[in-house]
């Protein structure tokens, strides 16, 4: 009987012990875990470095596009103040011929790529015109200027070296286009090197993005102090045109780069490798590695860069490594999970053949029957587990697929739409937060007084918005006084809101200013739709606007932000009511 209960106690410990080994233990768990741990982490820093260097590479190689395009527009100026030089040398005038022999000696085509030309514009008086023109037809009879234009003054050029692909531009008046002649005039004022705004070149036949390149020269060659003897002394500038694609052909070989570049003046565009490159020479990425956007100041104007890598940068800086890695550690991983799985089974064999060894014995039997019940049910447990591990990963399998296929081929139009449609909503949301976040600051910010000239400020504004010459604006010329930055956030507004609900793409703007027993009082006149009396109080509400809002770009805070930026300071708005014809916002403004 000891016997018997000694054996039944043995095989009762054998199979406790069996029983362990049937199921992997916390040890073996951790094992796995700390391996899969250090695979992702060897995967995660190899990638990490991978993309470091990169990212280090796209810096480096975006950074020397735009150095190169800087250096070259240096260049260029150099060459211009040699022609500022030059003219000096010869006692502040030159002749046709002198002009010729000049340019000639720069060899322009040779040492400076991408610029059409260098030539001389002269200021000319109205009452000097006369004598000017019969001057220049010594040499040139049919010399001419044109267009006709309003300004009070003439920017003739007068030579231009290569004159044969030139010829158009001989005699062109440059005070007839806005652009030009804000740019001629920045260079005048400053005595610097100016640049304009983009402009179709007469010259060019395709009408491509180029702009001008000013350098101004005075007499007796030196620049005078003052802006008002500037404007007396000036005699002319020597300027070069530009081609925006020709120019960055001579600075930029695309067949050598591994980048697309765009470069924009505010909202135009100046050029882009996609529009202007040949097709072969295009590698676009539709999904880029690197991204790059920087405005860079060049000669009174800002140039925005937006550089991307292409298809070649990506085949470049491709790199397995990372992808051995996670690859070669997921099989250890997997094997090593493996092999523990195989010892919990030969234990569990082992049990088995243990049970058979006590069938003799019927309390041994109810305990087997018992145990392999729990082994089929942690079968069945281990089955489901697998089963419901694997069904995720085969869907985010699937996933992976079709955004691969999504991604080789083109949206549907719907689908852009959408897209389009996204975009304008959530450029709007972030008008509006801006917005909000500055309505929300007024009372938060303290302001001085300080005079400022409203015909000045105006004139800055229409210039930021880009309509100064399709809007007139009539401003009195007085100084007053009033804090600069509150009065410049309220007049941009008004005069925004008079051009964007304007019924055409021009018209006219009136400030009138008159001082009031305890301030002063502002009148906002446009010759627009006008707003109806019974919609005054919803116009100057927050989030209001009297069209769709698909068919405005505002937010609907416009009004409501002046309106309490004026009540901040004591004063208050309101709208001109019985107007049959556009729309006057009156403002008074108390004193300090």
């Amino acid at each position: 009987m000891d016997g018997l209960n000694e054996a039944r106690l043995f095989h009762r410990e054998q199979r406790s012990k069996y029983l362990r080994g049937t199921r992997l233990h916390w040890a073996h768990w951790c094992v796995v875990f700390l391996s899969i741990i250090l695979t992702v982490s060897a995967w995660y820093i190899s990638d990490q470095q991978v993309l470091q260097r990169s990212q280090e590479k796209f810096t480096r190689e975006s950074s020397q596009v735009i150095e190169l395009v800087k250096e070259r527009m240096g260049l260029y100026e150099n060459a211009l103040w040699g022609g500022v030089a030059f003219i000096d040398a010869n006692g502040g005038d030159v002749s046709y011929d002198d002009w010729f022999s000049y340019a000639s000696s720069l060899r322009i085509e040779q040492v400076f790529p991408g610029i059409n030309g260098i030539g001389v514009i002269y200021n000319i008086d109205p009452s000097r015109l006369d004598s000017f023109l019969e001057q220049q037809r010594v040499a040139r009879p049919d010399f001419a200027l044109h267009p006709q234009h309003t300004q009070p003054e003439y920017w003739p050029i007068t030579y231009i070296e290569p004159e044969g692909p030139n010829k158009r531009a001989v005699g062109l008046d440059v005070a007839f286009e806005a652009n030009r002649y804000s740019a001629i005039n920045k260079a005048r004022d400053s005595g610097k090197a100016q640049i304009t705004a983009p402009i179709a070149l007469v010259q060019d036949a395709s009408s491509t993005p180029g702009f001008l390149f000013y350098t101004p020269f005075y007499r007796n060659g030196t620049k005078p102090a003052s802006l008002s003897e500037r404007h007396r002394e000036i005699v002319g500038v020597t300027y070069a045109p530009f081609t925006m694609y020709k120019l960055m052909e001579g600075i930029l070989d695309r067949r050598k780069r591994q980048l697309l570049v765009k470069i924009s003046d505010q909202s135009e565009q100046l050029f882009d490798d996609i529009v202007n490159a040949r097709e072969e020479e295009i590698n676009q990425d539709p999904d880029p590695l690197f991204r790059r956007q920087e405005e860079v100041a060049m000669y009174g104007r800002a140039w925005t860069f937006d550089i991307e890598s292409d298809l070649s940068f990506r085949e470049s800086v491709a790199n397995s490594q990372p992808a051995f890695i996670l690859t070669g550690g997921l099989i250890i991983d997997s094997l090593l999970f493996g092999f523990f799985v195989y010892l919990a089974r030969g234990n569990r064999r082992a049990l088995s053949y243990a049970e058979e060894l006590t069938v003799a014995l019927d309390s041994l039997k109810e305990q087997s029957v018992r145990l392999e019940k729990s082994n089929a049910d942690l079968e069945q447990f281990t089955y489901v587990a697998s089963h419901d591990l694997k069904a995720p990963l085969n869907s985010i399998k699937q996933i992976v697929g079709w955004l691969e296929e999504d991604c080789q081929d083109v949206l549907p139009e719907e689908s852009k739409k959408h897209l389009e449609l996204l975009t304008t909503r959530c450029t709007r949301m972030m008008k509006l937060l801006t917005d909000l976040l500055e309505y929300a600051r007024i009372d938060r910010r303290e302001y001085s007084d300080e005079p400022i000239i409203l015909k000045d400020l105006t004139r800055d504004i229409l210039f930021l918005l880009g309509v100064e010459d399709r809007f007139i604006c009539e401003v009195p010329e007085d100084p007053i006084l009033i804090p600069r930055s509150v009065f410049d956030v309220v007049l941009r507004n008004l005069i925004s809101n008079a051009i964007k609900h304007h019924h055409d793409d021009h018209g006219k703007i009136v400030i009138r200013s008159e001082i009031g027993e305890n301030g002063r009082f502002f009148y906002v006149e446009d010759d627009g739709p006008g707003i109806p009396d019974d919609l005054h109080s919803k116009a100057l509400e927050m989030f209001q606007t009297l069209k769709p809002r698909d068919q405005v770009e505002g937010s609907g805070m416009g009004l409501a932000l002046v309106k309490k930026l004026i009540e901040y300071h004591g004063g208050y708005l309101s709208l001109e009511t019985g107007r049959k014809v556009g729309t006057c916002i009156v403002i008074f403004w108390p004193h300090v």
